[in-house]
């Protein structure tokens, strides 16, 4: 997912209360005025599990973020009940509208701030009036990465509808989720074609035949140090080390990628794979552990053996994670129909972006009109996707 360039928000207090009409109170701080004990708590209690927001991830998100991050906080008396990091943008899209908005990164691939469960109309109530008050919020609140229709979801539009506003989904995409109590071997069976089974099984025993082949786990005890290195060498070896997006190719993400892998690993939160050949990693997946779910963070092969797919084959091993109990589902972070997990994994989940207009008749103008020119221009793209390209339409290149 990729965030728009940010600032952070301008003349902030150390803490701004603004307590909505049920007694829960909002404020922005700084995420060194987060207790960490309540951080942890309020991530283990959370109504959808959201690793990208719990505290570890954020700690090391701190090599990735604009100066002067604010995180928007709710509290009811002692208790911390919601959480969201929280930018400035000057620019709306392609509109110079300043406005609100929660902070992801490119390596974070859910936005859904940490709600306690029971709390979502709330919380959101108490963060929409600590916006409306906040000198330089702008005039909406954009929200990325949340999961369609779900609590957190549910609860923002609950709030602005009980403020008379809108919630409006502005964007949304399907990716590629894997949600089944079936066994691996049954679920592979069930999803994937009997002739692309056969193929994969092929292409396993070409692969055997070029050298010693090994799937295995990081284990509990095992350093993840060396891991962490081959990972970072396989991944800089391919197109994305050549186009200098791969996470080696800058001392910030390559700090970054270490220390979460690295937090997630002792915390027993980490579960990392590879495929060997003769010893040498050829294929690499890390998943990140957040009960009842995880995330399917990063993944890494040696493109130079594209004829065997190694990582199609390494996904195949990742199947293993259904034979987890405190797992149910693996959300896959993919772009949207992505050919390969796709044809994979079976479930879909749903991630969309929504707008929230901030207090006042100005901002209230403000956002009919952009929603005005967004629906106008969805409607021009569905228009020109309808009609037939003439005969001599070429291809593109993209």
């Amino acid at each position: 997912m990729n965030a728009p360039a940010t600032f952070a928000m301008p003349h902030v207090a150390e803490a701004i209360d603004a307590c909505a009409p049920d007694g829960f109170a909002g404020a922005i701080v700084l995420p060194e005025h987060i207790c960490a004990a309540q951080w942890d708590r309020l991530a283990a209690a959370a109504v959808e599990p959201n690793v990208f927001a719990e505290r570890w991830f954020a700690e090391a998100s701190r090599h990735l973020a604009p100066p002067g991050l604010r995180y928007l906080t709710v509290t009811a008396g002692a208790q911390l009940v919601a959480l969201m990091p929280v930018v400035t943008a000057p620019r709306y899209g392609r509109l110079p509208l300043r406005h609100s908005q929660n902070w992801c990164h490119y390596h974070s691939f859910l936005g859904t701030p940490l709600i306690r469960q029971g709390c979502e109309a709330a919380a959101w109530s108490a963060m929409l009036a600590t916006l409306d008050r906040q000198p330089g919020a702008g005039a909406l609140l954009h929200v990325t990465g949340l999961v369609d229709n779900g609590a957190v979801h549910r609860g923002l539009v609950a709030a602005a509808g009980q403020r008379g506003r809108p919630c409006d989904t502005v964007h949304r995409i399907e990716r590629a989720m894997l949600a089944s109590d079936l066994a691996p071997d049954a679920y592979y069976a069930a999803t994937v074609r009997k002739k692309k089974r056969k193929e994969l099984a092929r292409l396993r025993a070409r692969l055997a035949e070029s050298g010693t082949i090994s799937t295995r786990w990081l284990a509990p005890d095992e350093p993840a140090g060396p891991w962490i290195d081959a990972f970072l060498a396989l991944e800089q070896a391919g197109w994305k080390g050549q186009a200098g997006s791969a996470l080696g190719c800058t001392a910030e993400t390559a700090a970054f990628f270490r220390e979460v892998v690295a937090s997630a690993h002792r915390l027993g939160r980490l579960d990392m794979l590879r495929i060997d050949r003769d010893g040498v990693a050829i294929a690499m997946l890390v998943n990140l552990l957040a009960p009842p779910g995880a995330f399917a963070f990063k993944t890494a092969f040696d493109e130079t053996l594209g004829r065997f797919s190694p990582g199609v084959l390494i996904q195949l091993d990742n199947l293993q994670i259904l034979a987890r109990d405190a797992i149910d589902w693996v959300d896959s972070c993919a772009v949207e129909n992505h050919p390969m997990i796709n044809s994979l994994w079976g479930e879909r989940r749903t991630i969309v972006r929504v707008s929230v207009p901030l207090a006042g008749p100005r901002n209230r103008s403000l956002f009919a009109l952009v929603r005005g020119l967004e629906r106008a221009a969805a409607r021009f793209r569905a228009l020109h996707a309808r009609r037939p390209a003439p005969d001599n339409a070429m291809e593109s290149d993209a």
